[in-house]
């Protein structure tokens, strides 16, 4: 008898995707759009991300810029910028934003990758959940009658190799991201 593990891995690849994009979202000493996409900006009463009013566009290797529709918008995306504490320093000038990255100290290159750390540990955590909830509908399978100790173990097992294998995806991520961050 078969198990349809289908929800199992298409929450796995929600995980994986999530912790993608939250390591996309670590700024490294490059300059990196992707750091901007979780900045919301009041917008005609509606808080929308700076793609959505302006371009951005990379400048230099530590250099972003940035340049509104309207260029009204140009003073609450700097204040948007400085309150997302993204460690960048701002500045306006009359084509729109320059966002600068600093260089970063190895004291700095070490909290940006115990955060890394942090967002890894989160996403482990979701896997495990998302395992026990696949684990405990197999178990009440074999109440109803549906599987057979042997099944049931055998599919653990399966359960468990998916599971395996979206945390060496993710430590692959994790360990990429960390010598981006270090070198």
């Amino acid at each position: 008898m078969t198990y349809d593990f289908s929800k199992l891995k298409k929450n796995l690849a929600g995980v994986e995707d999530w912790t993608k994009k939250e390591f996309s979202n670590i700024r490294t000493s490059q300059a990196s759009p992707a750091i901007l996409d979780a900045v919301k900006v009041e917008s005609y009463g509606a808080f929308v991300p700076i793609s959505q009013i302006a371009s951005i566009t990379i400048e230099g290797s530590r250099t972003i810029r940035i340049a509104p529709w309207d260029h009204s918008h140009a003073k609450e995306i700097d204040k948007a910028i400085t309150a997302a504490n993204l460690g960048v320093s701002v500045a306006v000038d009359d084509k729109g934003l320059r966002v600068n990255f600093p260089e970063l100290t190895s004291e700095r290159r070490t909290e940006i990758v115990k955060a890394a750390k942090e967002k890894l540990e989160e996403a482990k955590k979701q896997i495990r959940g998302h395992r026990d909830e696949t684990i405990k509908d197999i178990k009440g399978k074999e109440k109803t009658g549906g599987f057979g100790k042997d099944d049931i173990f055998r599919l653990e097992k399966d359960a468990q190799k998916f599971v395996d294998d979206t945390n060496k995806k993710l430590e692959a991520a994790f360990t990429k991201k960390e010598k981006e961050i270090l070198s």
